[in-house]
C-alpha cells in the first residue's frame, strides 16, 4: 500500500517518517513553508534513536498525483479545522480503474477529538478512527521531533463508527513494523472519547502555560470532571484512566531531545507558531455540544471553547523566523522571539504568561 500523509505537520510527519523508514511508500501533503521545505530538504525525523532525513515525494495537493491508486491510503493529520477542506478536495480524486477516492479508498483520521471522521463519513465510504498517542514536535518547516521510545506511538485503529476489517489490520501490521503499537479495536471511539478528556486541557495550556501549579491542576481536574459528566449523561462509552495507562504501561518514554524542547501540546504549538487556530472548538466543543444537548451545564468548558476570546488575535500576526525556533519554545529567537507579558487569563482568573508577539494584552 502507498500511504499519502495529508497534513504533514507534527503526529503525520512522524507517522510518514517512521513508515517510510520501515520501507513503506508513503507521499507526504503539506502546503506552505512546510511543503517547499519538505519538497525541497526532505522530511528531518528527530527521534530518540537519531536523526534521518527522508527525501520524500512532497505535494501541495492531488494535481500533482493525477489518479490515486487502488492501493493508496489517505492518511488524513490536519488540525480538525482544516477537515472540512481537506475532504473536499481529496473526496472526487478519481482511482485508477474507476471511481474516487471517497467510493473507493479507506481514509484514516488520525486526529484529535471525534468530529473529523463524522465529517468524513458524510463524504467518504470507508472511514477508520485513530486514537492518537503520539508526542510529537513541529521543530521548524521541514523538521519534525518524536521523543517517545521504545515505541513513537500508540495509534488504536478501527473503522468508524465501529468494527474492524482487513484493511484496518493490514494498516495495523505496517504501523507496527514502524515503531507503533497498533492495536485493532471494534471500539475505537471509546479510545477517542477517552483521549478527548485528556485533550480538554490543550485549551487551558494554550491560555495559560503549562499545567504544572497546584491551582491550573485543579482547574483541568474540574474541567475534565466536568467533561466525564457530560460523556455519562450522554451514555457514551470511554477507556477509564487506568485502562489507558495499562495499555501504555513503559511502552513510551519521552526522551529529552538536543535542541528540540517541547514546549507544549498541539494548540500550544499552533498559537506560538502563529498558525491562526487551534482546536478548541472542537474538543471543549465537543463537550459543550453534548452538555446542551443532554441538559448539563458545561461554563469552564464554553469558557475554554473560544480561547481566541480571551487572547484577541492582532491582525496580522507575525510568524516566527523559520531558522530559529521562538524563545518560548526553547530557542533564541533573536529579533522575532516573542515577548511574553503577564495577564488575567478570562477562564480561571489567574495571571498568566502570554505571547504579546500574536496577541494585545
Amino acid at each position: 500500500m502507498r500511504y499519502l500523509v495529508i497534513g504533514a505537520g507534527a503526529v503525520g510527519g512522524a507517522v510518514g517518517g517512521r513508515l517510510a523508514q520501515a520501507g513503506h511508500e508513503v507521499v507526504l501533503v503539506a502546503r506552505g513553508a512546510q511543503y517547499r521545505a519538505l519538497r525541497d530538504h526532505g522530511l528531518r525525523l528527530r527521534t530518540p534513536d537519531g536523526d534521518r532525513t527522508h527525501p520524500l515525494p512532497t505535494v501541495d495537493g492531488p494535481a500533482a498525483l493525477g489518479e490515486l491508486r487502488a492501493d493508496d491510503v489517505l492518511l488524513l493529520a490536519v488540525k480538525t479545522q482544516d477537515t472540512e477542506a481537506a475532504l473536499a478536495t481529496w473526496g472526487p480524486v478519481p482511482v485508477a480503474g474507476g471511481g474516487t477516492a471517497a467510493e473507493r479508498l479507506p481514509l484514516v483520521c488520525a486526529q484529535n477529538g471525534v468530529e473529523s471522521a463524522r465529517l468524513a463519513l458524510r463524504r467518504f465510504r470507508h472511514v477508520y478512527g485513530v486514537c492518537v498517542w503520539l508526542p510529537a514536535t513541529f521543530v521548524e518547516p521541514g523538521v519534525v521531533s518524536a521523543a517517545g521510545t521504545p515505541l513513537t506511538g500508540m495509534l488504536h485503529l478501527g473503522r468508524h463508527p465501529h468494527g474492524t476489517d482487513a484493511t484496518a489490520h493490514r494498516v495495523a501490521a505496517d504501523l507496527e513494523r514502524s515503531r507503533f503499537e497498533a492495536p485493532v479495536v471494534p471500539d475505537v471511539q471509546r479510545w477517542q472519547y477517552a483521549k478527548l478528556l485528556g485533550n480538554l486541557g490543550n485549551a487551558l495550556e494554550a491560555l495559560s502555560g503549562p499545567v504544572d501549579s497546584e491551582e491550573a491542576a485543579a482547574l483541568f481536574a474540574r474541567v475534565r470532571a466536568e467533561g466525564e459528566r457530560v460523556l455519562d449523561a450522554a451514555g457514551i462509552a470511554y477507556a477509564s484512566a487506568e485502562e489507558q495507562r495499562s495499555a501504555r504501561g513503559d511502552k513510551i518514554t519521552l526522551v529529552p531531545l538536543d535542541g528540540v524542547p517541547r514546549g507544549g501540546g498541539s494548540s500550544w504549538q499552533s498559537l506560538i507558531r502563529g498558525t491562526g487556530s487551534i482546536e478548541a472548538d472542537h474538543l471543549n466543543g465537543e463537550i459543550v455540544l453534548l452538555g446542551r444537548l443532554h441538559g448539563v451545564p458545561t461554563p469552564p468548558e464554553r469558557a475554554a471553547a473560544t480561547p481566541r476570546e480571551h487572547l484577541r488575535p492582532r491582525a496580522p500576526a507575525r510568524r516566527f523566523d523559520a531558522g530559529r525556533p521562538p524563545a518560548a519554545a526553547g530557542g533564541r529567537g533573536g529579533a522575532d522571539r516573542p515577548r511574553w507579558r503577564r495577564r488575567r487569563c478570562r477562564v480561571c482568573s489567574r495571571a498568566v504568561s502570554a505571547p504579546s508577539l500574536a496577541w494585545d494584552a
